[in-house]
C-alpha cells in the first residue's frame, strides 16, 4: 500500500504562558485517486513549545502518529522550505522518504479549516497579522533535451469524465477527488497532452519531480512553465506563435474557472489510448 502523508511543522497563532507562539506538527494522508474518500483519510496533530522545536521532537511526534495510523507512510511531502533540514532528518531516522512538494492540497485545506475554526477557539489565540514569509521564486530552467516532447496540445475534459480515471491505463500519475476542490461535474477541466516517443522515461522523470502546476509565464517572453517540487520551475516551451499564446491564455482562463484545477498527460502519440503519465494538479498559493 503506497501511503503518502503531507506534513507541516510550524508555529501557530496560539501563545503559551511565556507569550511565545506554540508550534504544531500536522499530518494528513494524501488523496491519490479521484475516488479517494477524503473524510476517511488519516490526520494527526500535536503541539509543542518553541523551545522543543528540533528533529528529535518531530521524529517522536511522527512515531506517535504512525502508531495511530492505519498504515505507515512510504513518503512524506512538505511545502515549507525553511523546515527542510529538520523534516528530512526526522523522516530519514524513521526510514521514510521526505519530499519537498506543492502537492499538499489536502494539508492546505486542513490548515485553512484549522485557522478558521480550531485555533480561534483556544483561549490563548492571537490573530496573526504578520504576512507569511514567501521565498523568492526560482528562475525557470530549460528541460533536458531528452525530456522534451515532440508535440503537445491543449485540451479540455468535463470534470465528470474523471470518474472513470481509475479504469484508465496509466503508468505514472497522481490525482485527487475533484469534489474536494468544489468542482462541479460539468466544469471543463483544461489540460495539456505531451506526445513523445520516449513517453515512459519522460513520465517517469515527472513522477519523481513532484509536479505542482502548469502556468503561462508572460515575461520576459510568453512561455509554458511547469512548476514542481517546492520551488522548481521548468520551461516546457517558448510560445513564439500568436495562436499558441492565445491558446495558452484560454488555458489560464479555464484553469481559473475550474478553481485552479487542470491536468498534464503524457502519451506516445495521439492514436494510443494508454497514458504513460497523467497528473491532476491545482495551482494555489502556499505560505
Amino acid at each position: 500500500m503506497n501511503v503518502i502523508w503531507e506534513l507541516d511543522f510550524y508555529s501557530r497563532p496560539i501563545l503559551d504562558e511565556r507569550q511565545k507562539k506554540r508550534w504544531e506538527v500536522l499530518v494528513c494522508e494524501s488523496p491519490t485517486s479521484v475516488d479517494s474518500e477524503v473524510e476517511s483519510l488519516f490526520h494527526y496533530s500535536q503541539f509543542c513549545a518553541n523551545t522543543e522545536v528540533n528533529s528529535v521532537w518531530l521524529r517522536n511526534a511522527l512515531k506517535a502518529a504512525i502508531e495511530k495510523a492505519p498504515a505507515p507512510p512510504k513518503k512524506i511531502r512538505f511545502f515549507r522550505r525553511p523546515m527542510t533540514n529538520m523534516i528530512v532528518k526526522a523522516c530519514e531516522e524513521l526510514g521514510i522518504a521526505a519530499q519537498p512538494s506543492r502537492r499538499t492540497l489536502a494539508l492546505q485545506q486542513l490548515l485553512d479549516t484549522r485557522m478558521q475554526t480550531v485555533y480561534p477557539q483556544d483561549p490563548n489565540y492571537q490573530a496573526d497579522t504578520s504576512p507569511s514569509v514567501k521565498m523568492a521564486d526560482s528562475i525557470p530552467q530549460p528541460l533536458p533535451d531528452e525530456l522534451l516532447g515532440e508535440k503537445w496540445v491543449f485540451v479540455t475534459l468535463p470534470a465528470g469524465a474523471f470518474a472513470e480515471m481509475p479504469d484508465w491505463q496509466i503508468d505514472f500519475g497522481d490525482a485527487f477527488p475533484l469534489a474536494m476542490m468544489e468542482v462541479e461535474p460539468e466544469t471543463p477541466i483544461p489540460g495539456l497532452i505531451v506526445f513523445s516517443s520516449r513517453a515512459l522515461p519522460l513520465a517517469g522523470w515527472m513522477s519523481g519531480a513532484e509536479l505542482a502546476f502548469l502556468k503561462l509565464g508572460e515575461t520576459p517572453a510568453p512561455r509554458l512553465l511547469l512548476e514542481s517540487s517546492a520551488n522548481d520551475c521548468w520551461i516546457l516551451s517558448t510560445l513564439n506563435d500568436p495562436q499558441l499564446q492565445a491558446e495558452a491564455r484560454r488555458f489560464e482562463e479555464r484553469k481559473q474557472a475550474a478553481n485552479g484545477v487542470h491536468f498534464l498527460a503524457v502519451q506516445v502519440n495521439p492514436e494510443t489510448e494508454a497514458f504513460a503519465g497523467f497528473w491532476l494538479m491545482r495551482e494555489m498559493e502556499f505560505g
